[in-house]
This record gives C-alpha cells, structure tokens and sequence, in this order.
C-alpha cells in the first residue's frame, strides 16, 4: 500500500514524529501517521478499537502482554479500546519516513456486523465475537486492496462517502474474524480439535498430508454434507478446503526442500501431490519460485 501524491501533496506535516492527518466518515475515523527522525517510546490510544496497518519503514511495537516485535509493512494490528501502544521508530529519516494508517471503528458498526454474520453465515461450532485483545497479522491480498480503497474514499470526500465506508467496513470488519479464525484454527487446531469441527479437520489435514484427502472424506468426518461443509470451511477460515491442503502441503514442501540432497520427487511425493507438474503450479503460486530455486537458494545460504 502506498500513499498517493494527492494526499501527500495536500496534508499539512507539521511535527516530523507522528504527524497526524485525519478523515472522519460516519461509522470510523482514518488517521494517516508519518514520522521523518528516529523516536522512542511514542504513546498513542483511541477510544474506539482500532486497525493499525503498516504502509512504510518500520516500528518496533510494545504493547500490553505481548513481547515487543517489529511492525512491517503489509501487516496489521487489531486493538481494543483504550489499548496503550508504546512505540519506537529505529530507522525513520526524512528520506526513509514511517508511515502507518490507524482506523477506529465504531463499535456499533462492528456489532451490527457481528449480528449479521451470525444470523447470515453462523459457524459451525461458535458465534462470531470480534476481538477483544491485540492481534497482530500479515494483510492478504483481499484486506490489502479495502485498505487500499479506504484510503482513497476517505481522502476523495465524495457526497456518498458514509455509504461507500460502510460497505467497506462490512467486508473488512468480516475478513478480519475469518483472518483471525483461520490464525486460531490453524495454531491451536490441536487444542480445539475436540470441541470444533473445522479445528478437528485441520488438524487431520495436517496429519495426513501424504494421503488422498477428498472433500467427501473431510466432510463425513465433520458429519456434514460436502455442499455444506465446502460453505462453512471457507465462511470460517476465509480459504477453500482443496486452497487450504495445497497451502499447507507447500509449507510442508518448504520444510523438505531445505535438506541437504533431498530430491524434490521425494518432495512432492511426501506432500501428498501426484504430479511433478502441478506441484511446481502450486509451489510457485504461493513461493514466487520455482522448488528447484527455493532448494538451490537456501542450500547457497
């Protein structure tokens, strides 16, 4: 993400540590923050819950009960209200400036969404609930473009502006609880496993990555149809069940392509794929290389 000359252009700097430019819509506030010279220990809260998204350079965050770490971009924070963000810019200059958007959402607008996920698209074993502690993810390309899009709607001040955010909040406020479920299910699958379904499906996918899993197979054993289990798997994890297996089998292919004299037949045979052909499709979909590359990089390293 990026902001435009447009915006630039027109926004006031008047500090060179978080500077603050502000738009209001109806149901939330964008905040676009720069900072130009290295800084420490900069405090900052809001009175709503708040997505923070990196857009340039780097923070290192401290927040509450959770061990500091870097701020990149392409990832995001999900806040609650009133949440004490302790921050420090190692590496901001004039010619390297930070520069990270903050948006408070009303709470009203996150409940009615809430409502109507669980009216419209309920889970499986749960009620959809937002967040109420800090979570910290990297953006896919969906929660990525919103962002992108909010910005410029934000800064356009357009007559329709409050509908164009509220349409945007919706789907944005949606994809974050399937972000943060997909997180859940995939790091605490076995914790879950007994309680949820998809935690229990997930789990077994990863045990069995060598094998032919087929939908029928996964949706008998979370005693749903195949039409059914398919909507609930990729209303819950925002990801297809056949996506979600190839995503995970790549992951593993990562693993095992870094072995020392590990042949990638062995490789793709071991993840569970059946062709030479669609494994190198799918591993360069999601590494952006092909194995043979990702082997000869890493052993280089």
């Amino acid at each position: 993400m990026h902001l435009s000359k447009s915006i630039l252009r027109n926004r006031r700097l008047e500090t060179l540590v978080e500077n603050q430019t502000t738009y209001a819509a109806e149901n939330a506030e964008l905040h676009l923050f720069e900072t130009h010279q290295e800084a420490e220990q900069v405090l900052l809260s809001f009175r709503e819950p708040v997505l923070a998204s990196m857009l340039e350079g780097k923070k290192v965050m401290h927040l509450n009960k959770m061990a500091a770490f870097d701020f990149m971009p392409g990832e995001s924070l999900i806040l609650p209200s009133n949440e004490l963000m302790c921050i420090d810019f190692p590496e901001a200059r004039l010619d390297n400036p930070t520069r990270c958007l903050a948006m408070a959402i009303s709470e009203d607008k996150i409940k009615q969404t809430v409502g109507f996920l669980n009216e419209t698209m309920a889970k499986a074993d749960d009620e959809w609930k937002f967040t109420d502690y800090n979570f910290h993810f990297t953006n896919d390309e969906a929660i990525q473009q919103i962002l992108q899009r909010m910005i410029y709607v934000f800064a356009e001040d357009h007559p329709s502006k409050d509908v164009f955010t509220d349409f945007m909040l919706r789907e944005l406020i949606i994809r974050i609880l399937q972000t943060e479920n997909r997180k859940v299910y995939t790091e605490q699958s076995r914790q879950l496993h007994n309680s949820h379904r998809l935690a229990y499906i997930v789990d077994y996918i990863r045990k069995n990555l060598d094998k032919n899993l087929t939908i029928k197979e996964l949706s008998d054993k979370a005693y749903m149809s195949e039409s059914n289990f398919h909507r609930v798997f990729k209303n819950e994890l925002n990801i297809s069940p056949v996506d979600f297996i190839n995503n995970e089998r790549i992951k593993r292919a990562t693993v095992l392509l870094k072995i020392p004299n590990k042949k990638i037949k062995e490789v793709y045979m071991e993840c569970g794929f059946n062709s030479l052909s669609y494994f190198v499709r799918m591993f360069k979909r999601v590494e952006k290389v092909t194995p043979k590359e990702y082997q000869c990089r890493n052993r280089a390293l």
